[in-house]
């Protein structure tokens, strides 16, 4: 039996393409139900994260199973394969084993040692688990990439401080104002990235914070924990039109704020600039945004800047971790090895 990899992430493909092949933008037990008709997957498992999606499968015919594997990517999401072969990154056995464990230890992660992403494929697995399509060789590779990613975090300091997306975000935020105190910051979405960047700001000491939400209960307890205010989803254009930082991070497959919510009538241009930074995939704010005089829009492939700064400052805990790496790695092949010589 051979492990398989097929997917896409921030290092391979830009944003747009991204959103395409985003599997949560629908299911991602939908997802993992439907690849596991493909006769050459005989275990799999689903990995979506706003950075990256990524396919896992167990099969006695890998050659097969890359052709399958680009045929589900291409009818399930409705695009043509030469769109993204150019951006695919495949992998097998021991190099899909290792590439899982460095994901899952935050060392291929856009912000390094990100904290977040152990969870998320916890939750891949979980959802394949559930719904029987993870077989012994899937259960075995993922529970030991957990393992992996605990003595990640066990044993060096690369998950020490704020290392998430979301402290970018407000990282970015820093360096564009200087210093974030007084300023009036709008947060769109109160999902765990969206309460992760609040309480990021609110520890920079900003004046306001504003959260709004389509659910206005989830809304009002994100703003009640860091002593800010919600405000109803509907006035959106309103809270927009206050704000010096948005920084939207919600679940919507289609853009939520646009032009039309930045233009009033009558005004073609704003007095105040706004810096908005969307950590959403797929984008919660339309591209020609960007074109509105006044108005700054990032992305989450704009933060890369303040990747390679946390790269530097942690080389030395990233060379301990994938030492450590390498060392579950040779011990998961030499299980894989004895397993293969046993009837």
């Amino acid at each position: 039996m051979h492990l398989f990899l097929l997917g896409v992430s921030h290092r391979t493909a830009p944003v747009d393409l991204r959103e395409k092949l985003d599997f949560s933008s629908r299911s991602v037990g939908e997802a993992v139900e439907a690849l596991s008709t493909r006769p050459s997957a005989m275990e799999s498992v689903v990995v979506s994260t706003c950075n990256r999606s990524e396919i896992y499968v167990a099969s006695d015919d890998p050659v097969k199973a890359r052709e399958e594997l680009i045929q589900f990517l291409s009818e399930y999401h409705g695009i043509a394969p030469e769109s993204f072969l150019p951006h695919l990154f495949i992998k097998e056995d021991a190099a899909a084993a290792g590439h899982l464990f460095r994901v899952a230890a935050g060392l291929d992660s856009l912000v390094v040692g990100e904290p977040q992403i152990l969870g998320q494929v916890k939750d891949a697995f979980q959802t394949a688990h559930e719904r029987r399509c993870a077989g012994p060789l899937l259960n075995k590779l993922f529970n030991w990439s957990f393992n992996v990613g605990k003595r990640v975090r066990t044993e060096t300091a690369i998950g020490e401080g704020a290392v998430s997306v979301s402290y970018a975000a407000v990282a970015l935020a820093r360096k564009i104002f200087s210093r974030l105190h007084g300023r009036r910051v709008l947060v769109v979405g109160a999902g765990e990235i969206s309460t992760l960047t609040a309480q990021h700001l609110r520890g920079q000491g900003v004046g306001e914070i504003v959260v709004t939400s389509r659910t206005f209960a989830h809304a009002e307890a994100l703003a009640t924990s860091v002593a800010g205010h919600a405000v109803p989803w509907e006035q959106l254009p309103t809270a927009l039109g206050s704000a010096d930082i948005v920084i939207t991070a919600t679940g919507s497959q289609r853009p939520i704020i646009t032009r039309q919510h930045l233009e009033p009538t009558g005004r073609a241009h704003r007095t105040d600039p706004l810096f908005i930074i969307d950590i959403a995939v797929p984008r919660d704010v339309a591209p020609d945004v960007a074109q509105i005089e006044q108005v700054f829009l990032y992305n989450v492939d704009d933060l890369q800047s303040i990747v390679h700064e946390n790269l530097s400052r942690r080389s030395a805990e990233i060379t301990r971790a994938e030492h450590i790496v390498a060392e579950e790695l040779s011990r998961f092949s030499s299980w894989r090895r004895s397993r293969g010589a046993i009837p």
